[in-house]
């Protein structure tokens, strides 16, 4: 095993010691495609290439072995995110949990619109001007979806204090771990483009938040037609 520099002049880190939270984005929805707002009702799953993405990713573990030390395995209880974890963990020997506090920013009234009717029904709100402002009338602000996130992420720490956990997620979702890691506030909006069935993970060791890697896709990267 090689030897690592003095801590001064070191530009890695410690091997990781506590929680790491692997966040996988789902593959691509049909509300995705359909420019349907993808709440409970609005979301109906993955389309065919979502589905072969999901397919890469799961071909792709069962070739490297790289999360056969996961501990448990959970998902938002949208339908897309599901339908990832259900093609990614099958022969993993896990039992994926179902936890609401890992879905996408909850819309509220408009779930199931599409973007055009829900604009011309709500407005749409203006996170720039004010992140506290409801994505719709019964909808969650950003500054809330950055809270609830936060706090599902150090309550799956504390039920797992060491060891790797897979995460079946949303792109906003990811978004909020990455502004976990980075320290950004509450408010903030990175504007990222996390890719369909990357892998993102972070450490939680005594409650520092690190980040381990981002955007990390399969070998064989599937794309639109």
């Amino acid at each position: 095993m090689s030897k690592e520099p003095p801590q001064g002049f070191r530009t890695s880190g410690d091997e990781p010691r506590g929680t790491r939270l692997v966040l996988v984005r789902h593959g691509e929805a049909g509300c995705n495609v359909a420019g349907v707002v993808g709440g409970p009702l609005g979301c109906t799953g993955l389309t065919a290439l979502g589905r072969e993405q999901a397919n890469s990713l799961a071909q792709r573990l069962a070739f490297t072995h790289e999360f056969d030390d996961a501990l448990a395995a959970y998902s938002s209880v949208l339908a897309r995110a599901e339908e990832t974890a259900a093609i990614v963990t099958k022969g993993m020997g896990l039992e994926v949990a179902a936890d609401c506090d890992l879905c996408e920013l909850h819309p509220g009234l408009a779930d199931a619109m599409t973007w055009e009717e829900m604009i011309a029904h709500f407005g749409g709100p203006d996170w720039d001007l004010d992140p506290t402002t409801p994505f719709a009338p019964q909808g969650e602000s950003w500054t809330g979806f950055y809270e609830r996130c936060e706090r599902a992420f150090r309550r799956l720490s504390d039920q797992h204090p060491e060891g790797r956990v897979l995460l079946f997620v949303h792109g906003g979702v990811i978004e909020q771990a990455m502004k976990l890691a980075m320290g950004a506030p509450a408010h903030a909006r990175l504007r990222l483009r996390t890719e369909h069935c990357s892998l993102t993970e972070i450490e939680i060791f005594q409650g520092e938040v690190r980040l381990l890697r981002y955007n990390d896709r399969a070998p064989r990267v599937v794309t639109a037609r």
